[in-house]
């Protein structure tokens, strides 16, 4: 084994890996200790004892004399009583309080939720301009952001979001990617670790997120809680129906992870949130799934501001404020015993409903 590695690392330092090197080896107990290897063909596992290798290791010392019989049953009872004392030293330890706030709060990394106000001067732009300029404007701003995705630099995308990027910031940030999601998902995470200000990739549609997905739920979601390794990540994900594209390329999804601890999720409805948020999204250390409707893309417009602003994730956009609410319900004929189900009559009651009340 250590020959072949050996081998192996001198082939990649000389420039002519990478090397795949299969190491065939075998787990005489159980996946865990309950699960037991009943299931294990008779003699497979004294097949494969003579390759044990703490035991040729053991068997190496002892034949070559670099250790006896005392001395190796000596090591084995020091080892043994260190096990010991310090498995009592851990059932002694007090119960551990569990602090809520604290362990939710290892859930994200802590940002600064104050906003960036947009400037005053303002385009008309349609809802897929405004991810373009959201962007344009990141890319600016971080200037070792990389965008990664299927057919995205040269071609732009395939509906267009990243047209003429390559011209602007070169085929090493504008980059295309095979046609496997999770090792997408899995090169995005590591820039993050390697100290890329953000790494983002765009999933060609949503509905490809489950080729990706245990990368997404188990890797970006809880690599800051886990060991405190933020996964600085933005995946774009252009969801919804509504473009004739059938059943494999229209479904909705971001509901698979809203339940997910550490992913943040930004779903915008108008060209200035989007924009807004999507420059959020890269500010933020966290893992973010972007969702943009595609039905959107080219049928809403609206003024939004140039230049760069953000807009924090939570905070509601309250339109107008009011104190009262007519609630209106649907009056049900014959079958319901022509019933009326408003509590009170009102003004923004039906007209039928209005008839029963009177």
């Amino acid at each position: 084994m250590l020959s072949t590695v050996k081998k192996a690392a001198k082939i990649c330092r000389r420039g002519n890996g990478p090397v795949l090197v299969e190491f065939k080896t075998f787990r005489i107990r159980g996946h865990e200790e309950a699960s037991g290897t009943k299931y294990y063909p008779e003699g497979l596992i004294k097949k494969w004892e003579k390759y044990d290798p703490v035991d040729c290791f053991e068997a190496y010392l002892l034949q070559n004399r670099i250790i006896n019989k005392e001395e190796n049953e000596s090591y084995r009872e020091k080892i043994k009583e260190e096990i010991n004392i310090n498995l009592k030293r851990a059932l002694a330890e007090p119960a551990i309080n569990v602090n809520l706030e604290e362990e939710l709060g290892d859930v994200f990394v802590p940002i600064n939720e104050e906003a960036i106000e947009p400037g005053v001067n303002k385009s008309e732009m349609r809802f897929i301009d405004a991810i373009t300029d959201g962007l344009k404007e990141s890319m600016k701003k971080h200037d070792n952001l990389v965008l990664m995705g299927q057919d995205i630099a040269e071609y732009g995308g395939v509906f267009k979001v990243t047209d003429g990027f390559v011209d602007l910031f070169g085929k090493e940030r504008v980059r295309n990617t095979p046609l496997c999601e999770s090792a997408i998902v899995g090169s995005a995470l590591g820039l993050s670790i390697n100290g890329m200000v953000k790494s983002m990739m765009e999933m060609q549609f949503a509905d490809f997120a489950t080729c990706g997905f245990n990368q997404i739920v188990n890797n970006l979601a809880k690599l800051n809680y886990r060991w405190g390794e933020n996964a600085d990540v933005v995946i774009r994900m252009p969801t919804g129906g509504g473009m004739a594209a059938g059943p494999f390329h229209s479904q909705s999804n971001e509901a698979w992870f809203f339940h997910v601890a550490g992913l943040k999720i930004a779903y915008p409805a108008f060209p200035e949130d989007a924009k807004g948020m999507l420059i959020r999204s890269f500010e933020d250390p966290n893992p973010v799934l972007f969702f943009e409707h595609k039905g959107l893309y080219r049928s809403i417009s609206a003024e939004v501001a140039e230049g760069y602003y953000s807009i924090p994730f939570g905070k509601a956009n309250v339109v107008k404020k009011g104190e009262s609410l007519v609630y209106n319900y649907l009056w049900y004929g014959s079958a319901l015993g022509n019933k009326c189900f408003c509590s009170t009559w009102t003004s923004g009651c039906c007209r039928d409903c209005r008839s029963a009340h009177a």
